[in-house]
């Protein structure tokens, strides 16, 4: 209170004998003012500001009180607050009721309310950056038992990312108007990308044909059995996105992905070697396998020296930590896209993760917590979030092997905050291991048959679609090189979804 006093009467100037936190009292006592004077002032600022944004303790009282009286549809003035306020409350020589009489009368115009509430919340902001920064050290200088140095740095990004975040004056309600203009900035946007994709394209045309790319924000589950491809189809889409990245100059000097995008890739089960050796198997058609063990010619290594060269430039980034947990893979994926920017993240896969409990969840709450994380983290980010799961053995014992959504396994909750499921089945696997093992068993031919239909096929099952409709896209599937692709061939037309 004694702050307050000392704006309304300037003492003289003095040179100050420690450092004040960021303030305007004045600022303060003029908003507080105008809404006194004009109840309507508190709706220009209601949205962004709220009472702990406020220096003066007194302030904060007063503001609190007066928005609880307005939103009740009654009016807010000196008279009707002094009930709410201490009575016997001082303010250097004004009593409380003095003082909300003084605000009000020296109250200026409610246009500048929000130019006011604006720089108390700019003053509120730096506020909460120095009392990050003093934690900072306070918890670096006590090195608790309970918080390694990478967990504070995880805390300290954690909550200079949300201040950031927050600390804008947009959000709340937009006109109709505003939403059909966005609606249309999102048409020409498709308009003008290649393909003519609301979303990200993912390199796969007749993928893209039932999705319309990845979308922003969304969390895409890509699920299958071990042996289905699902890595493969996920690095796959991930380097088509990285490689097609073209960027554009917004008018605040800003840049925007105008095709593809900048790609982080979390692998917890492969080393960024052998996701590297998967790609440059994929780009240049030498088997990955030829690759790792030097089986390879000298026009194979001059492609391999090519490629490496051309991918330097490709926006992939990956990280191959090893059971990572939520809390991690979040603030790195901030960092990232603060420092070389994000576009499209890519975990393989859920169940190697970890979730940020001290313990005593059982596995299922761990997934719960992991899958909401990763919902949260797209939302937040702006990005789609590809994450790869594994199915239940459950359907391995079944007739027909093709996967539904009650395999995912572990938990509900994949399915539930998933906007998007994809199963990646290859029926070529099961057939392969039917062989009969005589070539005499009549049945023998039929599986010949059988076999060569199904041979370097894939389906990708669209069982979860919340902006979009489900069924199933027949891909091309080369094992050699791990790549899937298009059926370009007329010959796979048989095998096109009625």
């Amino acid at each position: 209170m004694n702050d307050a006093v000392r704006k309304i009467t300037p003492a003289p100037a003095a040179e100050p004998l420690y450092r004040e936190a960021p303030n305007n009292i004045e600022a303060e006592q003029a908003l507080l003012g105008a809404i006194l004077v004009n109840n309507d002032a508190y709706y220009r600022v209601s949205d962004f500001l709220k009472p702990v944004h406020l220096y003066e303790p007194l302030h904060r009282k007063i503001f609190e009180v007066a928005g609880d009286i307005i939103r009740m549809g009654k009016t807010a003035n000196p008279v009707t607050i002094k009930t709410f306020l201490p009575a016997d409350g001082k303010i250097g020589d004004m009593t409380v009721a003095q003082y909300l009489a003084r605000l009000a009368s020296d109250a200026v115009s409610i246009i500048n309310a929000e130019d006011y509430g604006r720089a108390i919340y700019d003053l509120a902001l730096r506020r909460a950056l120095i009392q990050i920064g003093e934690d900072v050290v306070n918890i670096a200088y006590d090195a608790p038992l309970d918080m390694p140095p990478q967990t504070q740095i995880e805390d300290t990004e954690r909550r200079l990312f949300e201040l950031a975040e927050t600390g804008r004056y947009d959000g709340g309600f937009q006109s109709f108007n505003d939403a059909v203009s966005l609606a249309i900035d999102m048409a020409g946007a498709a308009f003008e990308r290649d393909g003519n994709l609301s979303g990200i394209s993912t390199g796969i045309h007749s993928l893209d044909g039932r999705m319309g790319g990845l979308q922003r924000s969304d969390l895409i589950v890509l699920a299958g059995r071990p042996g289905m491809g699902k890595t493969s189809l996920a690095t796959n889409i991930a380097y088509n996105i990285a490689a097609s990245y073209e960027q554009e100059v917004q008018p605040d000097g800003s840049f925007k992905a105008k095709n593809g995008g900048v790609v982080g890739f979390y692998s917890l089960e492969m080393s960024s070697e052998q996701l590297a050796t998967r790609i440059i198997s994929e780009q240049t058609e030498v088997s990955s396998s030829k690759i790792r063990r030097g089986e390879i010619t000298e026009a194979d290594f001059e492609k391999l020296v090519a490629c490496s060269q051309m991918m330097q430039k490709v926006p992939l980034y990956i990280d191959q930590t090893g059971g990572i947990s939520i809390a991690q893979l979040s603030a790195r994926a901030r960092r990232l896209k603060r420092q070389r920017g994000l576009d499209c993240l890519v975990v393989d896969y859920i169940q190697l993760m970890t979730g940020s409990g001290k313990g005593g969840e059982n596995r299922v709450q761990e997934i719960t917590q992991i899958t909401t994380g990763l919902k949260a983290l797209g939302k937040e980010l702006n990005v789609p979030i590809i994450a790869l799961s594994q199915l239940s053995r459950q359907v391995e014992s079944r007739e027909d092997k093709r996967p539904q959504l009650s395999d995912l396994r572990e938990s509900g909750s994949i399915e539930q905050d998933a906007d998007v499921v994809l199963f990646v089945f290859r029926e070529e696997y099961y057939v392969k291991n039917m062989e009969p093992r005589e070539m005499s068993d009549p049945k023998y031919a039929e599986w010949e048959a059988h076999f060569d239909r199904v041979k370097g096929t894939a389906d990708v099952i669209i069982a979860k679609q919340r902006h979009g409709p489900t069924g199933t896209v027949k891909l091309q599937f080369q094992s050699e090189f791990t790549r899937f692709a298009d059926l370009a061939d007329p010959s796979f037309t048989q095998y096109e979804e009625q």
